[in-house]
């Protein structure tokens, strides 16, 4: 078996925007976050704020060009890392107790809370990467979102997986990584070349397989720690984004997020890469700056207006 498929290697781009000013927050908890804020000299507030959510264990410099590109745009920006990843990383990932959950409801949620005080009555805007996109569900404050844009966003449910890829994926993330995980006690993805050091929390969320989903899945790994399933606090207007080369972005995968955001309105859109004149893209390409022509006037279009654009590229997925 293969497990070096290059349509789940993790991303490259990790310069540092010069546009973006660290800063360091804490979650509910006490856990402190770090990240990055992209800050116009005067306030607006008509001027929204973005929230930037990475995928899994994907470093928020990743996202720092596309960050630029918004603050180009008349957005300020906030990126920032999970807690264990990146410049939310502790000394040692070892008895770190990080999971899917505290992600969102802890992290994100201290990010809205943060948008709140350092931009006071400006608009919220999130976009969401894989993972990310499952983030923007589960802050407590999820109300203060206008405008949701994902991309390729999903719960890693394993049916879910482009047939042609599947069992390659499924021995290579529910396999491989929670052994190597058992023995060395958080997945030393960045050694392997497939992702960031990940704490096992994230792993046992990520790869423990389970034939309990249905058309809205019951959210085990949200509820299991704590204990509700606030997707409905969400009435943004949201727009999810998938590409047709993404293994992990299939149209059930889309579509089974997707059903969880029942508070506002909803939008699929698929694109195939010859839609932009490209042969492939896959899951982690749409924020690398090659695509700031093609793709990045999507997701931009969506945060101002909440619309796409007449000449937008792909095409809606009916929602049923």
């Amino acid at each position: 078996m293969n497990l070096q498929d290059t349509s789940s290697l993790a991303p490259t781009e990790l310069a540092p925007s010069a546009s973006g000013s660290p800063f360091k927050e804490p979650a509910a908890d006490g856990y402190i976050l770090g990240g990055f804020t992209w800050r116009h000299a005067h306030q607006d507030i008509a001027r929204p704020v973005v929230i930037i959510n990475a995928a899994t264990s994907v470093r928020c410099r990743h996202y720092s060009r596309f960050a630029d590109y918004l603050f180009a745009n008349n957005f300020d920006v906030i990126t920032y890392d999970y807690r264990g990843i990146g410049e939310s990383r502790p000394a040692s990932l070892k008895g770190l107790n990080a999971t899917w959950s505290d992600w969102g409801a802890l992290d994100f949620e201290a990010m809205l809370k943060r948008a709140q005080r350092e931009f006071p009555g400006q608009p919220i805007d999130v976009v969401g990467h894989s993972f990310g996109g499952c983030a923007a569900g589960l802050g407590a404050s999820g109300h203060l979102i206008r405008h949701l844009v994902t991309v390729g966003a999903q719960f890693a449910y394993w049916r879910d997986y482009a047939p042609a890829h599947r069992w390659r994926m499924f021995g290579k993330w529910h396999v491989v990584m929670p052994l190597v995980t058992m023995v060395c006690g958080y997945f030393p993805g960045k050694r392997l070349g497939w992702l960031e050091d990940t704490p096992a929390g994230v792993v046992r969320d990520w790869s423990t397989p389970t034939d309990r989903y249905e058309k809205r899945p019951s959210g085990r790994v949200i509820h299991a720690k704590h204990g509700w399933l606030p997707f409905a606090n969400v009435s943004a207007k949201t727009l999810a984004i998938s590409i047709s080369d993404d293994p992990y972005g299939t149209i059930p995968a889309i579509e089974r997020l997707l059903g969880y955001f029942t508070g506002g309105t909803t939008t699929h859109l698929r694109i195939e890469p010859k839609d932009i004149g490209e042969e492939e893209v896959g899951h982690f390409a749409f924020f690398r700056s090659p695509y700031q022509a093609t793709l990045w006037p999507i997701a931009l279009s969506w945060l101002q207006n909440g619309e796409l654009a007449p000449d937008t590229p792909g095409r809606r997925v009916p929602r049923s």
